[in-house]
């Protein structure tokens, strides 16, 4: 087990009606006047974003409001929310929505924290923020995990670069999480949640470490009980339980619990944040779905002891003492066919990816052939390239 530094210091406001207490919470805070960045007109038309400004005036709190925030959230928008937070003289940021409002809101309150740096020059690793906002969310969509990470991904729009970065300014001060909120998420997009929060683990659980088996134990419960609640909610949009579990597991997926004593890089991220900066429609958890069963069959060999565990421990398979890579592969066919169980893709041309876009999309991933992603198997341009290839 390698030496890690575990911190969650985001506090977790969870279930029924939790989000009636955010002027309360905000008060606590200090907050003397609040950004409201939210997405689409889902959270009005729910009365939402008419609730959280009823409790805030009950409170004496004032505040802005900022909505549009897209999937796949943009600069454009983060420049927007700092240029506005520094006209009113925002003190707080609040997110109302899923994953990308909250990368929106962590972005703006970095920005505004550091006037002297521009906020791409985080996301291209050319800067760190050194402070920030305070800031806070209610949660409306398990996915991301965005509510406990220190990661922030946003996308230059002109460009189609999509990056991440890392930085424990990123931390939200709290989560507010009522799994209700997530009652009215489409089918599709429950889906990728799925596929989105068992990913962050399933990442985590395949980068080098040894001597883990706490941590793997963690990882593998959360890896299979995403997978249950995923199926779960599916059947009834309304089972609270379901919701419930679905929704906690975002949070630990994510927050740095999974990796605990092991090495840490989201491989398979790097590859699709390239597919959803070049195609934005693209949902994340979709474009993950798509690659990850091929980088899988690629990298397996490299570390099939581990591969095995995954096998037998996550999807209950007797192993193959004689052909353990049968047993492996196996399991990857039955990672994908869970896959199109929920209905996501499990290839990039169900997503519309052409294959003449494969070369730049390696070519990005590779940083234009600079950078090899870590892993049991090193993966530089051509590597990525033939997944990519795989994956089509």
């Amino acid at each position: 087990m390698e030496n890690f530094i575990y911190d969650t210091p985001t506090r977790v406001y969870f279930g029924i009606d939790q989000e009636k207490k955010i002027g309360e919470i905000l008060k606590e805070y200090g907050a003397k006047k609040v950004l409201i960045h939210y997405g689409g007109g889902s959270a009005v038309r729910s009365g939402l974003i008419g609730l959280v400004e009823e409790k805030l005036k009950e409170q004496g709190i004032a505040y802005v409001l900022l909505g549009g925030v897209q999937a796949n959230p943009e600069i454009k928008m983060v420049r927007r929310g700092i240029a506005l937070c520094q006209q009113e003289g925002v003190d707080f940021v609040l997110a109302v929505g899923g994953g990308s409002v909250l990368d929106s809101a962590k972005d703006i309150a970095n920005g505004v924290a550091n006037p002297e740096i521009d906020v791409w020059d985080f996301s291209m690793g050319k800067a760190q923020p050194k402070k920030t906002l305070p800031k806070g969310c209610i949660l409306t969509l398990a996915a991301a995990g965005s509510e406990m990470s220190n990661s922030c991904v946003i996308t230059d729009e002109e460009t189609g670069s999509k990056r991440g970065y890392g930085s424990p300014m990123n931390r939200m001060n709290f989560a507010i999480e009522n799994p209700e909120l997530t009652y009215t998420v489409d089918a599709y997009q429950t889906a990728c949640g799925a596929v989105d929060i068992a990913m962050h683990t399933m990442e985590r659980y395949f980068c080098p470490g040894e001597d883990t088996y706490l941590t793997d134990a963690l990882a593998e419960s959360v890896i299979k009980s995403v997978m249950k609640a995923g199926t779960d909610c599916l059947k009834n949009p309304k089972d609270y339980a379901a919701r419930a579990n679905m929704m906690w597991a975002s949070s630990l997926a994510h927050n740095g619990l999974t990796q605990c004593g092991r090495q840490f890089q989201l491989v398979v991220h790097q590859f699709e944040h390239e597919v959803s900066g070049m195609y934005p429609k693209v949902a994340h958890g979709a474009g993950l779905a798509a690659l990850w069963c091929s980088w899988a069959r690629y990298v397996f060999q490299a570390n099939v002891p581990r591969f095995l565990q995954w096998s037998k421990n996550v999807w209950n398979l007797d192993i193959d003492f004689e052909h353990p890579e049968k047993t492996v592969q196996k399991a990857i066919d039955l990672q994908e066919d869970y896959y199109r169980s929920i209905g996501m893709p499990t290839s990039l041309s169900e997503l519309g990816v052409k294959e003449e876009d494969l070369e730049t999309l390696a070519y990005r991933c590779s940083r234009e052939k600079t950078r090899t992603l870590i892993g049991y198997k090193p993966l530089a341009y051509e590597d990525i390239l033939e997944i990519y290839h795989m994956a089509l």
